[in-house]
């Protein structure tokens, strides 16, 4: 009979009037790869804190590695380890000094458990001068993972571990994972990702509280299909315009001696839905900063809005709406705060603000949420708000870096829905993301490695080009040949 290592039953939790948890029971067994899947708010961070001690639940008994959460929960803290959904690092600090850091909190030495993270920390080890705030998504995420290890830990809880990492960095974090579990480590993890999903022993679907089914991927998926797969979106092609958003010559950035973006050139069509995708560290951020008019360019030449990314970078800020992959929008404020505030910075007058609120939140189906704090809402409906925000003024071009990391598919697939009505508005926008599956949705996509663009085309061609069926397999083939590890 298999051991098991965590033992819920029973489990409530609630804040305030707001169930989060109504009677969750489960087991996972000693070395097993358990996913705790369902979509935003269906209650997983809670379970997640719950189990690593760090809130108490109403109702209910759960133990973690034969000791109550409750009782136990310093001997707890001792032999888990854990990645919130949020960087657990300390960007001021280095990276060795990070590792260090957690090293030391548990009693142990970095030499001591190095076999644990050799295979992981060889990759980041050459940065280790570097501060943690400076590393690429995907190096932040190897980072977390080793001092999550370092101390040797029983079970591993990760809350959604890649959300905003590149195809090739996740594919090697689940074969670090694979080999945490030939160790015998236990590992409690959630991700909207359906190839990860894939990966897991056994799934639990939790959605509004409740575990509604546990059972292998493949059983899960096709039981709860509407939500975790949901059919793509369909949109006829943009006829051409023949007029330009965006036009960028030979467009650099350097940080001294390092080329950050290296002569880029491309054209977007107004009205375009343009995928701007690259491994973490091919320079995306950085040349979609030098769009929005937040970094000057080193060399080359480009036109946003028709204004001039070097001698005009003010006027190009009026024009766009931006969301970035941080999430835009103020926690404290209200709903209707947020939209009041991001319009009477962009200029609107008061009477079009009210009535376009309304009829924004009626559109959302936000009505009943018109005071709500920002922070209380679901990562999704966050994400929707914030990209209504961004747009609310009617900008010529609006750029989204990652908007919906993190997010569940069902979700995502509104929010590309609200991408849609905007394009077909005559909004151009201009997005990156690490779901292949999104990069389908776009007229055309460019794809960056090392600072250069590599390819450009609608994804058809670009699928016929590299003779590979989906996106993925066409970002993979390119990705191999990136030569660099961070921005």
């Amino acid at each position: 009979m298999m051991e098991n290592v965590v033992s819920v039953r029973e489990i409530a939790k609630s804040y305030g009037n707001v169930r989060a948890l109504t009677g969750i029971s489960f087991d996972i067994s000693k070395g097993e790869i358990f996913g705790l899947i369902g979509p935003d708010g269906a209650g997983k961070t809670t379970l997640f804190r719950i189990l690593n001690t760090l809130i108490l639940p109403d109702e209910g008994v759960a133990t973690v590695d034969g000791l109550d959460v409750v009782e136990g929960y310093k001997e707890i803290r001792k032999r888990v380890g854990y990645m919130p959904g949020r960087f657990s690092l300390y960007q001021d600090l280095t990276v060795e000094e990070n590792l260090t850091f957690f090293a030391t909190l548990f009693n142990t030495t970095i030499q001591e458990n190095y076999h644990l993270v050799e295979d992981i920390y060889t990759q980041i080890e050459p940065f280790k001068n570097r501060r943690a705030g400076k590393l690429s998504g995907g190096m932040k995420q190897k980072l977390a993972l080793s001092c999550a290890l370092i101390h040797k830990p029983t079970v591993l809880f990760l809350d959604e571990p890649t959300t905003g990492v590149d195809p090739v960095s996740r594919k090697e974090f689940w074969e670090m994972l694979k080999r945490l579990k030939e160790e015998g480590i236990t590992i409690v993890v959630s991700t909207p990702y359906m190839d990860e999903i894939r990966r897991c022993d056994r799934i639990a679907f939790i959605n509004n509280g409740e575990i509604k089914g546990i059972d292998t991927p493949e059983q899960i998926l096709f039981r709860f299909s509407d939500i975790l797969c949901p059919p793509g979106l369909e949109r006829k092609e943009t006829t051409a315009h023949k007029e330009y958003a965006i036009k960028v010559e030979n467009l650099t950035k350097q940080f001294g001696e390092f080329t950050a973006v290296d002569h880029i050139s491309f054209q977007v069509e107004k009205g375009e839905v343009f995928g701007f995708l690259g491994a973490n560290g091919a320079g995306k951020t950085t040349a979609m900063r030098m769009l929005c008019g937040l970094s000057r360019p080193t060399s080359g030449t480009g036109t946003v809005a028709g204004f001039d990314v070097t001698t005009q970078p003010e006027l190009i800020k009026k024009n766009i709406g931006y969301m970035s992959q941080k999430f835009s929008l103020y926690e404290d404020l209200k709903v209707w705060e947020n939209i009041r505030l991001f319009a009477g910075i962009y200029g609107m007058k008061s009477k079009d603000i009210d009535r376009k609120t309304d009829e924004l939140l009626s559109s959302l189906g936000f009505m009943e949420e018109r005071n709500t704090l920002v922070k209380s809402l679901p990562l999704g409906w966050k994400q929707k708000l914030a990209f209504s925000v961004s747009i609310f003024h009617e900008p010529h071009i609006v750029f989204l870096d990652e908007p919906t990391g993190g997010v569940d598919p069902k979700t995502r697939r509104q929010f590309w829905e609200l991408i849609y009505q905007a394009a077909d508005r005559g909004i151009t926008v201009f997005v990156t993301t690490h779901y292949m599956d999104e990069a389908e949705y776009c007229n055309r996509v460019s794809i960056m490695v090392d600072g250069k663009i590599e390819a450009l085309d609608t994804p058809t061609k670009l699928k016929q080009q590299f003779n590979v069926p989906d996106m993925d397999g066409v970002f993979r083939q390119l990705a191999r040949k990136a030569t660099r590890k961070a921005d």
